[in-house]
């Protein structure tokens, strides 16, 4: 009975809302309306949460579609727009729309709550959900913020808002992240309404323990634009008690079906394949042997033996194929398709990520409606002639990333190995566990704070702990998450450098050489040689001088812990800071919504050749010409306007 009333209560206020009224003591008495004291505010917060866990015709669009491409933790296969700078307007207003009805649920919340106080109505616990309402709004706010820039900070309430200023809006969810948490009383419990709160079940402790943590996000989001403003803000959270146990996660558990708790990596059509940026990340970093790690991770005994004998030689780069992969981009290892099993790698990665033809294995996705196969074995063509095979490569336990861009008639071959087409069965990707909705969605975890208070550290900003005890205790937290926390210490210690010239030991920030030699095969011919490889220049950090410095060091550890719940934040991350670094797209022909990017300038990183946000939906201008023309929205933007390549305030705007 209490779900039925719940649904018919919500029906009426948000058509209420929708209407044009705010207010309640607006709303004429009869039968069918709904007054303040007959609904409940734990209905509001549980429908808002849910809502923008997004059903899977929103999450595809906005997670799957933008935030993956734009976070590179996974390769952009399912759409191959956004990456390039291109965008669809459908896919955008799904979410804009999605993300407007949680802002409604949740302001509806807060005036019932407000409303019950001011009448005296309230239950003991009232002021507390008007708390945690206000943080969850203020997520809400941070979410949409960093995807469009300057939104509304009043709206979503039956008018057409005004818009703010992107920091106008940080400004006002940082203030209210504050005073909401203070306000909490924790001596005060609600296990009657428990079920209403899909994150904590009404923990008012973790309440408050998150919006402090997330007072730190959005504090450090500021870093670069406001750095007094961010250290103020910071270093008054960071006293508070913070989000710093895997108890503590915010997460919501997935549950099958279609609806806002479906899950978003559940699509069965997904292919979901490792991203190239991730990949240069995570081999040879950390020094774990692949060959300590593959007997708990390949499927069965018999393959084992086959896996293990695929293991390269830690100085090899792999068969070097020039004529079939397009060398045009800075990845490091462009040119080269790796065909065995690193000699070592992050140990969460074969956790993460299923290997090829390792079909045995868990991790291995299963009904997925032809998505995902076992087939390994991929056909070279004849660039000239794509009906012309001439070899066939098997990537049976092999390990590559796949890297987006616009490959180009003159050299896209439709059966290329990692082309966009052909993921399927021949890259690792995303594991078996994301795919069946039953995982819990993670939107702020332990290793995040860890992180954040590490960078604060390496700013000189206070913090309670050094930057190394940080830094250490984030990864042990991420460890501890992926069950490999036996491999921790020896990671800690380890000086290797990955593909992009970054170690993981906290003293270790001596800078690799320039290039350092590899072995390959040709992989045509089979002659060996010996390449001298460069690691990359992320002209957007330090003007490419630097890749093994302490931010370095954390913003690569954060970027892979955060894989793969919350490519938002590692995109965030990017477009304040330009790390990790991040390879162009393949630049085989021109690409028309990357103007920037040409034949003189693809070995270089600038913020022109990277999508810094999401478009206003064009309903938008239809429905609110003012909140969208009229000095609000687009002139907030600055001189680039609305467009996918403008960056917003706290990001870089050069070069």
């Amino acid at each position: 009975m209490k779900k039925t009333l719940k649904s018919s209560y919500l029906f009426i206020l948000v058509g209420i809302v929708l209407g044009g009224c705010s207010k309640f003591n607006e709303i004429n008495t009869n039968p069918t309306a709904a007054s303040s004291d007959q609904v409940q505010v734990e209905y509001f917060i549980d429908n808002s949460i849910i809502h923008d866990q997004m059903n899977p015709g929103v999450s595809e669009r906005a997670y799957v579609l933008y935030w993956v491409p734009g976070g590179r933790q996974i390769a952009d296969a399912d759409g191959a727009t956004f990456s390039v700078g291109d965008y669809s307007d459908e896919w955008i207003t799904e979410y804009y729309n999605n993300i407007s009805q949680a802002m409604n649920y949740i302001n509806t919340g807060i005036d019932v709550a407000n409303q019950q106080i001011a009448a005296g109505k309230e239950k003991t616990y009232t002021n507390n959900l008007l708390q945690v309402s206000r943080i969850w709004r203020a997520y809400l706010m941070s979410e949409m913020s960093d995807c469009f820039g300057p939104i509304p900070d009043s709206g979503f309430q039956g008018k057409n808002p005004d818009f703010s200023s992107v920091k106008n809006v940080y400004y006002y969810i940082l203030s209210e992240l504050k005073d909401a948490s203070s306000k909490l009383n924790l001596s005060i419990t609600s296990p009657q309404i428990a079920n209403e709160d899909p994150a904590y079940g009404f923990d008012y402790s973790k309440w408050q323990r998150y919006a402090n943590s997330l007072r730190l996000r959005l504090a450090m989001r500021l870093s670069e634009v406001d750095p007094q403003k961010a250290q103020a803000e910071f270093e008054d959270a960071d006293k508070l008690p913070l989000l710093t146990d895997n108890s503590q996660i915010f997460q919501i558990q997935e549950k099958p079906g279609w609806d806002d708790l479906s899950g978003v990596y559940t699509r069965c059509w997904y292919l979901l394949p490792l991203s190239t940026t991730l990949d240069n990340l995570v081999v040879n970093l950390g020094g774990i042997k692949s060959a300590d790690q593959l007997p708990g991770v390949i499927g069965t005994q018999d393959s084992l033996p086959s896996a293990l004998a695929n293991i390269k030689p830690a100085d090899y780069v792999g068969q070097k194929y020039t004529d079939y992969f397009s060398t045009k981009t800075n990845n490091p290892v462009a040119g080269y398709w790796f065909d065995g099993m690193p000699y070592t790698i992050d140990p969460r990665m074969y956790q993460m990520f299923y290997i090829p033809g390792n079909t045995a294995s868990a991790t291995f996705p299963s009904n997925t409606c032809g998505a995902v196969t076992g087939n390994t074995i991929a056909d070279l063509t004849d660039p000239t002639n794509t009906n012309k095979v001439v070899k066939q490569v098997n990537a049976e336990f092999t390990w590559n990333g796949m890297q987006d861009g616009y490959y180009g008639t003159s050299w896209y071959n439709a059966n290329g190995l990692i082309t966009i087409s052909n993921a399927n069965g021949y890259i690792p990707s995303l594991g078996n566990q994301f795919r069946q909705q039953k995982a819990k969605r993670v939107f702020f975890a332990p290793w995040e704070t860890y992180f954040l208070l590490a960078e604060a550290a390496v700013r000189g900003w206070s913090t309670p702990i050094t930057g190394k005890e940080a830094y250490q205790a984030g990864i042990a937290s991420s460890f501890a998450y992926w069950g490999v926390s036996q491999y921790l210490n020896a990671y800690l210690a380890s000086t290797d450098y990955n593909n992009d010239g970054t170690s993981v030991n906290w003293d270790d920030t001596q800078e690799p050489p320039a290039t350092h030699p590899m072995t390959y095969v040709d992989g045509m011919t089979g002659v060996p040689g010996v390449a001298q490889i460069k690691y990359p220049v992320n002209n957007l950090y330090k003007n490419g001088t630097v890749t093994n410095d302490h931010l370095t060091k954390i913003i690569t550890q954060k970027f892979i812990a955060q894989t793969p719940w919350l490519p938002l934040e590692t995109w965030s991350d990017h477009r304040r800071l330009g790390l990790p670094f991040y390879e162009n797209v393949i630049f085989q022909n021109n690409i028309p919504t990357l103007p920037n990017l040409t034949t003189s300038n693809y070995m270089q990183s600038s913020v022109k050749d990277l999508p810094q946000r999401m478009k206003y939906p064009s309903e938008l201008r239809n429905s609110n010409a003012n909140g969208y023309n009229h000095n609000q929205a687009v002139s907030l933007l600055g001189s680039g306007g609305d467009a996918i390549l403008t960056p917003l305030w706290w990001a870089q705007q050069q070069p």
